[in-house]
């Protein structure tokens, strides 16, 4: 372990709260039979997280970084993952911007909870892949991965939020009917940022599937609509 990555644990370290530590295995689903089982918690915040990444992004080697990412406790993971999002969005250069997202392909092992996942994906392959071929993201979300699907349907919020729908319906539409929860979630979530640029481009896909996908999708999807409309939608007696 180098003396910068000995650093950055000690600086979170010294910023755990035992009340936090005891807290996070719970809120992140890390007992025996979830998700996240066995990830474990030193109780750091995320404000402390991210100070610490600004301090060191610039400086730290990508080896220094498979070494925090491959450390046993979720937060010098979070941490990590900020500082490859910082680095990227640094870049200006696409073979520089492609050796990280590289990096970052190599390492999704241990992108390993929701929030790792959704900090990161979208930033950098959602960027990256954004006028580019994306068979290598339709490659992820054919993974029998959890956290590898969640990442292939984050990674699309970067095209809603251009204003590119295509490819997110069309992962939505593969992962509608995932056996976990936290896909419902993500694709339900997506839908939602669709409906929140183009109204009628997430109502064509529900109207299709309201009464069939998971309440769970659904619920998220229809979120911010008017009342009688979302209640519509969950009785599935939509007008």
């Amino acid at each position: 372990m180098s003396l910068l990555t000995e650093q950055i644990i000690a600086a979170l370290s010294d910023k755990a709260n035992p009340e936090k530590a005891a807290f996070f295995p719970r809120f992140f689903k890390s007992t025996p039979g979830g998700y996240g089982e066995g990830d474990q918690f030193l109780g750091v915040i995320v404000p402390e997280q991210r100070k610490v990444a600004k301090v060191v992004f610039k400086e730290i080697s990508f080896s220094e970084i498979a070494e925090l990412l491959q450390n046993p406790y979720h937060e010098v993971r979070l941490t990590a993952i900020y500082i490859l999002v910082y680095k990227y969005q640094k870049l200006k250069i696409n073979a520089d911007q492609k050796e990280l997202v590289d990096f970052y392909l190599d390492h999704l092992d241990y992108v390993n909870n929701w929030d790792l996942v959704d900090s990161s994906c979208y930033h950098i392959l959602g960027h990256y892949y954004q006028d580019k071929d994306k068979s290598q993201i339709y490659e992820i979300a054919e993974n029998d991965n959890l956290w590898k699907q969640r990442v292939a349907m984050i990674s699309s919020m970067y095209w809603i939020k251009s204003g590119q729908f295509d490819e997110a319906i069309a992962l939505a539409e593969k992962l509608l009917y995932h056996e976990h929860d936290l896909i419902h979630t993500a694709v339900g979530w997506m839908l939602r940022e669709i409906g929140n640029k183009d109204f009628e481009v997430e109502m064509g896909f529900l109207r299709k599937r309201y009464s069939t996908m998971p309440r769970t999708a659904l619920r998220y999807a229809i979120e911010k609509f008017d009342p009688e409309l979302r209640q519509q939608l969950l009785k599935g007696k939509l007008k």
